[in-house]
């Protein structure tokens, strides 16, 4: 394949213009989830004048047939902002907004997993859920082959890349850096970042957050790295499990507490929540991947710091274990604990919401009514 065209577009000539003074005018991108589940969808139209709160922002349309959200004989949906962020690329007073997908008829469209997200956090608002999301990614050149790997072979084994230092060892750090600081200048709660075991494979962290901001801030986070990766003339992958062999996956490591779990004796809290989702994991495994678990089954191997997609298991600082809970955590004798199922390609939506339901709701039941295969 070809190398990208926008890898050789000078961006140094696009910061002239970028440069131009825009008026009171303002450049508004919204941004959703296609059907897929994995991918995101932008476009960006025009305001008189600089939006305030997401109340300022009107709805929009789009054509859900090129989105794999709905038939071309009736293909108009709607884009309902809910969430509003700094741009990056843009600049102040520009925006980014994140935003829920419904249907023709403004009812919430089936790939929209948002909405049913929110009416469950609101149940439990009280129980101040937080949640923080460890985002692995694989960063692919245009050819599909991991960014930096030699052209006809593998890199080194496994050892020296995770947390590596040196043009050995960490490959593409220019676009971890300016991701991280692009997230910032948006306001996403981004908590860190580091080089993983794979190279070419990084992390970053978002969170704490609480309730229905964890998968907002997620989502947009992944769309800024999308972003980054453009500008860079390269590609980030979600693919759980991208180099098939001896090499790490990617999971989406999901940490999970509520009020009573950070008080003191929340450590019993926390065993008590173990304990329910211990009964749930068939439910758990459909929820964390688009592809109710066929994904997963690639990447939750037993090997390579994950563990078996067909056995549950809990531990304090094991990360071959279903849940892990962390050392300090298990001296504390509070905190929190790290489900460390999700893939790399979860939708943050449901995952945080399954957490909930099986933890908070005390549903049960092994796989979820609305799940199709």
């Amino acid at each position: 394949m070809a190398t990208s065209a926008s890898a050789d577009l000078s961006k140094a000539v696009k910061q002239m213009y970028l440069d131009l003074p825009q008026g009171e005018k303002v450049q508004v991108t919204y941004v959703w989830i296609d059907g897929s589940g994995e991918h995101v969808r932008c476009k960006t139209r025009t305001l008189d004048n600089e939006p305030k709160t997401i109340e300022d922002i009107p709805e929009w349309n789009f054509d859900g047939s090129s989105t794999d959200q709905a038939e071309g004989s009736n293909s108009d949906m709607f884009l309902e902002p809910v969430a509003i962020f700094r741009d990056p690329f843009l600049r102040d007073p520009n925006k980014l907004v994140m935003c829920e997908v419904l249907k023709y008829n403004h009812k919430v469209a089936e790939t929209n997993l948002r909405n049913t997200c929110q009416r469950i956090m609101n149940m439990v608002a009280n129980e101040h859920p937080w949640f923080g999301m460890e985002q692995e990614y694989t960063i692919l050149g245009t050819d599909g082959h991991p960014f930096g790997w030699p052209s006809n072979g593998f890199p080194g084994p496994q050892g020296p890349y995770y947390c590596g230092v040196g043009a050995d060892k960490a490959y593409g750090r220019d676009i971890v850096e300016a991701h991280y600081r692009a997230c910032l200048y948006a306001g996403v709660k981004i908590a860190g970042t580091n080089a993983e075991v794979m190279p070419a494979q990084w992390e970053f962290q978002v969170g704490p957050c609480e309730g229905i901001d964890m998968g907002d801030h997620l989502w947009i986070a992944r769309f800024i790295l999308h972003r980054v990766c453009e500008d860079f003339g390269v590609i980030v992958s979600f693919d759980p499990k991208p180099i098939t062999g001896n090499w790490n996956g990617a999971g989406c490591h999901t940490n999970f507490s509520t009020q009573a779990m950070r008080e003191d004796g929340g450590l019993k809290v926390i065993e008590d929540a173990i304990e329910k989702l211990s009964k749930r994991h068939e439910y758990h495994i459909c929820i964390y991947d688009p592809k109710g678990g066929k994904d997963n089954a690639r990447r939750l191997t037993g090997f390579h710091e994950t563990s078996s997609i067909h056995e549950f298991s809990a531990g304090v600082a094991n990360r071959g274990a279903s849940i892990r809970i962390p050392r300090n955590v298990g001296q504390d004798q509070k905190g929190y604990f790290e489900d460390r199922r999700p893939s790399a390609n979860c939708d943050p939506y449901p995952v945080t919401e399954a957490l909930v339901r099986t933890c908070l709701l005390n549903e049960t039941g092994d796989r979820p009514a609305e799940y199709k295969n």
